[in-house]
């Protein structure tokens, strides 16, 4: 666990550093390695997040995991949209969904058998792999309406959640990316627990010439046993090293704060850092909008809806609940 320490949001002084602190992502980039990347630590908006629906344990780490990996990837975009993370698998934890739209709103849900996970905790085996069990990882990008959207698919058979984004990166993108996450429970003034999770996402993307000319590297969608490599260019290497570094502990622990970590890093070749985005605990679903979803709705599909005279609709996402009067869906006469 880690101990507790107050933050503040003071603006600082003359000669002092501003750090971004929870819940905002700091962009970054190494310009002698040609490496750019994303940190984040994700406290109270991931808590109000994870603490709303009473997760177990196991499904809330995994929760959060996704949300990190959510976030990295969303505040990325430059465009108005969307970054949804979806899991469908066979296992107890049969299904995570993360949302994230720009600039910085972010939901998640997780749906599971209570009893399956019961099972698994009594047997001390919550890995990725039982929980998950076999299916699919989708990663998409939906730029609204009248676009066409992009959806990256990864398989889930026996591999964590982090790995199977590493895989993501390999296929879909095919730029040379690894990944870091972290997950803890922080203990409060007063013993109340609060989660926490952090997360670094680095990529290899080289504007010099003679870099570019590789034909692939460690990560890169070739056959590494046919990739050949300029033996002088040692940049992504050296970066796989420095991260090998990383303890799950900076990750998350708010003394070390996300620029204090990569400063640490990468102090020796320079590392520049980005103001920070923040991120919100923030649902889209609305009275308009679910209202929307009814008129749609059949007239059957309404009566089977009704139940003591109202058609009440709870949000899976932030456990708002609309109340409607079936009258509004009647046909018109």
């Amino acid at each position: 666990m880690l101990e507790a320490m107050q933050l503040t949001d003071r603006e600082p002084r003359l000669g002092e550093f501003g750090h971004a602190g929870d819940d905002h992502v700091v962009p970054f980039e190494v310009g002698p390695l040609d490496v750019r990347g994303r940190a984040v630590q994700l406290g109270p908006m991931l808590d109000a997040i994870l603490s709303r629906h009473d997760y177990p344990d196991p499904v809330a780490r995994l929760l959060a995991e996704a949300c990190v990996v959510t976030v990295l990837l969303g505040t990325s975009l430059k465009f108005d949209g969307k970054f949804i993370l979806q899991t469908r698998t066979d296992g107890p934890l049969d299904m995570l969904v993360a949302d994230f739209t720009t600039p910085g709103a972010l939901r998640a849900y997780a749906r599971f058998d209570a009893e399956r996970i019961g099972e698994l905790v009594a047997a001390g085996d919550v890995s990725d792999e039982a929980l998950l069990g076999s299916g699919v990882l989708a990663l998409t990008i939906d730029q609204g309406a009248h676009t066409q959207r992009y959806q990256g698919i990864v398989q889930l058979d026996g591999t964590s959640l982090e790995e199977a984004s590493r895989t993501y990166f390999r296929q879909s993108e095919q730029i040379p990316t690894d990944l870091r996450l972290a997950v803890a429970k922080q203990v409060m003034p007063g013993g109340r627990e609060q989660w926490r999770a952090g997360g670094l996402l680095a990529q290899f993307l080289p504007e010099a010439s003679e870099r570019m000319r590789v034909p692939d590297l460690p990560g890169g969608d070739g056959d590494p046993a046919e990739a050949t490599h300029d033996p002088v260019d040692n940049s992504w290497q050296e970066l796989l090293v420095l991260l090998a570094t990383v303890e799950r502990t900076e990750l998350i622990d708010p003394t070390v704060g996300a620029e204090r970590l990569l400063y640490r890093l990468f102090h020796e070749h320079g590392v520049r850092v980005f103001g920070g985005a923040r991120v919100v605990d923030q649902c889209s679903c609305s009275q308009d909008k679910v209202r929307g979803i009814l008129k749609g709705f059949s007239a059957e599909e309404i009566d089977s809806s009704i139940e003591n005279g109202k058609i009440r609709v709870d949000c899976e996402f932030c456990s708002s609940r609309y109340e409607f009067d079936p009258a509004e869906f009647a046909p018109a006469q």
